[in-house]
């Protein structure tokens, strides 16, 4: 199987790539979005701003968005959750929209987010299922879905509960880095993406 891992410029590939490849799959980066949504697992790192992330998907948004919406495996963290939505405060730029709902600056005294926090799994998920209850973040907006039906973990930090994991279809999102956090974040990454390649 075949897991592309989208390059728009920023993200953190080389930590991200060094555990996806611990399951064991091929790898490629791709900065071309015709050519990730080729894969059999499309996924969009984290780190970086919204704006120049979506101008790189903004060539082939269309594709991409009916790709995931038919059924492609796809995997957002932390920014890459974000480009799930439609739209984001952070800048000007169209996400891909496969989960409804905006992004907005995180409302907690401390900005950025960094460092550890729990993980709240909705009952019923699959993220219940896993060890994972605390993760790495790092990050200043934070997704607000229209349904909440579509979050599958919470967190809160400063007074302000956001998701930190949704699904909707195909598409996974955590706004966490599961690369960074110690063995359980990167089990959850493998099951993730065992679930994603069956």
């Amino acid at each position: 199987m075949h897991i592309a891992l989208f390059d728009y410029g920023a993200g953190n590939l080389h930590s991200l790539g060094k555990a996806l490849a611990e399951t064991g799959h091929a790898i490629s980066i791709e900065s071309d979005p015709r050519r990730a949504i080729e894969a059999d697992l499309f996924v969009l790192p984290g780190v970086g701003a919204f704006q120049p992330a979506a101008e790189r998907l903004a060539s082939a948004l269309a594709e991409t968005r009916a790709a995931i919406e038919g059924g492609l495996p796809t995997i957002g963290i932390c920014l890459g959750m974000q480009l799930l939505f439609d739209d984001s405060d952070e800048g000007p730029g169209r996400g891909l929209g496969v989960v409804p709902g905006h992004v907005e600056r995180i409302r907690s005294p401390r900005v950025p987010h960094i460092g550890w926090n729990t993980v709240d799994a909705v009952a019923g998920s699959a993220l219940a299922s896993t060890p994972l209850d605390v993760a790495y973040f790092a990050h200043s907006y934070v997704c607000r879905p229209r349904d909440e039906r579509v979050v599958t973990a919470w967190t809160t930090e400063g007074g302000d509960r956001f998701p930190s994991a949704v699904r909707a279809g195909s598409a996974t999102g955590v706004q966490f880095h599961p690369e960074k956090s110690s063995r359980e974040g990167v089990a959850l990454l493998a099951a993730l993406v065992t679930e994603a390649l069956g």
